[in-house]
C-alpha cells in the first residue's frame, strides 16, 4: 500500500488545507495523475499519484488543515516494479498552468475557481471570463451564480403594497489562500506596532526622463526606477531593510535585496520578488517586473517567485488610489506604498503657481524597530532621489 502524503510546495511551507480531492476511493489512477488539491499560504498545488493503481482509502477530510509529512490517502499499486521505484515523494505540478492545446475546449481557471464552480453546480466552460486573457476568476464564476439564481421581477397591475421575498444572502468560502492571506494579515498586525507615515513626491522630472527615454525605444517601468532609489535610501537606512530577532535579542540588518512586489492576482493578493535586485541594471529590473506580473496575471507564478522578501512595495497608483495605511509583510520591518499621480497647481521656489505631477506615498514600519524621524528622513531621501532623477543615475554609477 502506497502512502501519498502532504509535501512542502513553498518556501519555508509548514501545513497546507485540503481544498479537493480529484478521485474517489475505488478509482483507478495512473502515475502523476494529480489525487488531491492543497491550499498553502502562497498557492494552491496539486499532489500527483506517485504509481499507478487503486484508490483505496481517503484519510484527511476536505477543509481540514494538516502538518506537512502527513497522509492524505493509500493506493494500492498495480504493478509490483512501481513500488519498489517509489523511494521519494513525486514532485509537486503547481496549479494552474499556463493553458496547453487541446481538441476540446480547456478553460483557463485555477483549481480553486474550479471548486467553487463545482460546489454550485456551473459548468465552468459556460461562465464567461472578464478578463481579456480568458482566465475565468472566482468573481466570474461567484456573477454567473448570482445571475442564474436572481428571480426575474415581472410587472403587476396591483396598487396595493408590494411585498417581497427574502433572499438569502450568497457565500463564499473562505479557505485556501484567502484564509492563508487573513492568517498573515492578522499576525502581522497583532505582532508588529505599525506606524504609518504619509508623503508627497513631484514625479514631473522623472516622467519627462522616461517619455524622452521611452522616444528612443527604451520603456523602462516606473517601479524600476523606484526600486533602485529605495536601495540607495535603504543602504543609508538600513534599519529599514531589517527583521526582528525577538529571540535572539537582535535585529537582522540584510544584505541581499530581494525586493517583495505586493500583487493583485485573480487569487488574491501575493507577493512575488525580485530576487538581488541591487545587482540588476534599470533595464534588467524592467524586464523581471514584467515578466513577473504577467506570471502572476496568468497564475503561474513558480515557487521562486514566492521565495522571502527583505523588502516590499506596492504601486496601487494604477488603480486610483489616493493613500492607505498597509499592513507590513511580517517579519520584515517596513512596506512602502505608491499611489496615484495626478497633475496639481502647486507653488514653486520662486512663489509661482505651477502645474506639477504629484504622487502620493504611505510607509508602514515597525515602531519597535524604528522611530518616526528615521522613517521621515528615510522618505525625504527617497523622494530627493525621485524628484531629482539625474542624481539617481549618479548612484548608479
Amino acid at each position: 500500500m502506497i502512502e501519498v502524503k502532504l509535501h512542502d510546495v513553498g518556501e519555508g511551507m509548514t501545513e497546507g488545507e485540503i481544498a479537493h480531492y480529484l478521485v474517489q476511493v475505488g478509482d483507478h489512477v495512473t502515475t502523476d495523475q494529480p489525487v488531491v488539491e492543497v491550499a498553502t499560504d502562497k498557492m494552491v498545488a496539486e499532489l500527483p499519484a506517485p504509481v499507478s493503481g487503486i484508490v483505496k482509502e481517503i484519510i484527511i477530510p476536505v477543509g481540514q488543515t494538516v502538518q506537512v509529512g502527513t497522509t492524505l490517502l493509500h493506493i494500492e499499486a498495480s504493478n509490483a516494479s512501481e513500488v519498489s521505484r517509489v523511494s521519494e515523494p513525486a514532485p509537486v505540478a503547481v496549479a494552474a498552468p499556463p493553458a496547453q492545446a487541446s481538441p476540446s475546449k480547456r478553460v483557463l481557471a485555477t483549481p480553486y475557481t474550479r471548486k467553487i464552480a463545482r460546489d454550485h453546480g456551473i459548468d465552468i466552460e459556460a461562465v464567461t471570463a472578464s478578463d481579456p486573457s480568458g482566465r475565468v476568476s472566482e468573481d466570474d464564476v461567484l456573477r454567473f451564480v448570482q445571475a442564474a439564481t436572481t428571480p426575474q421581477e415581472t410587472a403587476t397591475p396591483i396598487i396595493e403594497e408590494v411585498t417581497y421575498q427574502e433572499t438569502s444572502p450568497e457565500t463564499i468560502p473562505f479557505r485556501g489562500i484567502r484564509k492563508q492571506i487573513a492568517k498573515r494579515m492578522t499576525q502581522s498586525l497583532y505582532t508588529i506596532p505599525h506606524v504609518t507615515h504619509f508623503e508627497e513626491v513631484d514625479m514631473t522630472r522623472l516622467l519627462a526622463l522616461r517619455a524622452e527615454w521611452k522616444a528612443v525605444g527604451r520603456n523602462i517601468n516606473v517601479n524600476a526606477f523606484f526600486i533602485k532609489a529605495l536601495i540607495v535610501a535603504l543602504k543609508e537606512y538600513p534599519v529599514f531593510h531589517a527583521k526582528l530577532d525577538e529571540t535572539n535579542a537582535c535585529i537582522r540588518l540584510e544584505q541581499d535585496f530581494h525586493f517583495g512586489m505586493a500583487t493583485e492576482t485573480p487569487d488574491g493578493l501575493m507577493v512575488p520578488i525580485i530576487r538581488h535586485a541591487n545587482q540588476l541594471s534599470l533595464t534588467e529590473l524592467h524586464e523581471q517586473l514584467v515578466a513577473l506580473q504577467q506570471r502572476a496575471q496568468n497564475g503561474a507564478l513558480r515557487a521562486a517567485d514566492l521565495k522571502p522578501s527583505t523588502f516590499t512595495m506596492s504601486n496601487v497608483g494604477p488603480l486610483g488610489s489616493t493613500g492607505a495605511t498597509p499592513i507590513i509583510n511580517y517579519p520584515e520591518t517596513a512596506l512602502i506604498a505608491f499611489h496615484k499621480t495626478k497633475k496639481r497647481a502647486c507653488v514653486d521656489e520662486n512663489d509661482q503657481i505651477v502645474v506639477r505631477s504629484m504622487m502620493n506615498l504611505s510607509m508602514s514600519f515597525d515602531h519597535r524597530v524604528a522611530d518616526g524621524a528615521t522613517a521621515v528622513a528615510f522618505t525625504n531621501r527617497f523622494v530627493s532621489l525621485i524628484e531629482h532623477p539625474t542624481t539617481l543615475l549618479l548612484e548608479l554609477i
